[in-house]
C-alpha cells in the first residue's frame, strides 16, 4: 500500500507510507520546517494521535530539517514506546544525520545507514 502527499518542487515535502513485513516505512522527500511539520506528524500519528508500533522514518531524501522535525520525531518515538513500539530513522543525509547527532536524538531514537539495516536492528 502506497500513500503519497507531496508536490513537484524538490525543496517541498513529499510522504510516501509503504509496509515491510508487518512495519511501517514512512520515506519523506524534501525540506521539513515549521510549515509541513504538520504532514510529517500527519505521516507519524495515527487520527488518534498513537504512532503504529513499529515504524521505520527514510529520510534519504531529507536536504533540510529544523527543530520542528525534531519535535515530530520525538513526539512520535514517545506514541510508539509508550505502546511498547518503537521508531528507527534510516539513511539520513550528512545534514540531517549532523542536526540529530547535535540534539542528541541519535541516542533516543536508532539510527541506521539503510532502511533494511533499520527494518532488521
Amino acid at each position: 500500500m502506497t500513500d503519497t502527499h507531496g508536490a513537484a518542487r524538490p525543496d517541498q515535502l513529499s510522504v510516501d507510507h509503504t509496509t515491510a513485513d508487518g512495519i511501517r516505512v514512512v520515506t519523506v522527500h524534501g525540506e521539513i520546517d515549521h510549515a509541513v511539520k504538520d504532514m510529517l506528524g500527519e505521516a507519524l500519528l495515527s487520527h488518534d494521535g498513537a504512532a503504529p508500533l513499529r515504524t521505520v522514518v527514510d529520510l534519504s531524501g531529507v536536504t533540510f530539517m529544523d527543530s520542528s522535525a525534531i519535535n515530530v520525531l520525538v513526539a512520535a518515538h514517545q506514541a510508539a514506546s509508550d505502546d511498547q513500539g518503537w521508531l528507527r530513522i534510516a539513511g539520513a543525509k550528512e545534514s540531517v544525520l549532523r542536526l540529530l547527532e547535535i540534539v542528541g536524538l541519535g541516542e533516543v531514537i536508532g539510527c541506521h545507514p539503510t532502511v533494511d539495516q533499520a527494518l532488521t536492528a
